[in-house]
């Protein structure tokens, strides 16, 4: 391995692990979730190189602690975990109740009718199924679910929840 990588991957390991330590402790309170949500996912996705360089330096201390029972049970105890956190969307048992509530939001109001949403918005059914005519929803009825109205347009449902946001402000 190269000096300077050599010299480098542990540092880098200690400053990113920080940053995403810190990002993450921020997201986990819904402090400036804003600021640290890019931070987080971005410059966590930047640790794996300096992980992989300092695995490849250390390689035969790292393997020799494949060899002992506390690395068997720390990797079954955070398998465990990730499962018990993944096991109800894997299963399809998820509730509404958790996850990003601005997602949830989100499947609500695209789960409403036109008619169910417009007094949000300031429109009438009639003004805001024409309106997301106009922008691009061309399946836009009535009756029919906002979701319905993307998926038949060829959208996917965020993009309705961007033109709703949109269309409020126009009136």
């Amino acid at each position: 391995m190269p000096t300077f990588l050599s010299r480098y991957a542990t540092p880098f390991i200690t400053g990113l692990f920080l940053v995403s330590l810190v990002s993450g402790i921020a997201l986990f309170f819904h402090i400036g979730s804003a600021a640290f949500r890019g931070m987080h996912e971005w410059l966590s996705m930047v640790l794996i190189l300096p992980f992989f360089l300092h695995t490849w330096k250390n390689w035969r201390p790292f393997m020799m602690y494949f060899k002992r029972l506390p690395m068997a049970i720390a990797l079954s105890v955070c398998l465990v975990a990730g499962l018990v956190f993944a096991w109800p969307a894997i299963t399809g048992t998820a509730s509404n109740t958790g996850g990003n509530p601005t997602v949830a939001m989100a499947r609500i109001v695209t789960g409403g009718t036109p008619a169910q949403v417009a007094p949000l918005l300031g429109h009438t059914e009639e003004s805001l199924v024409a309106s997301l005519k106009e922008k691009g929803f061309d399946a836009a009825e009535s009756g029919r679910k906002l979701s319905e109205i993307a998926s038949a347009s060829g959208k996917e449902p965020m993009a309705m929840m961007a033109t709703l946001a949109s269309l409020q402000t126009e009136q």
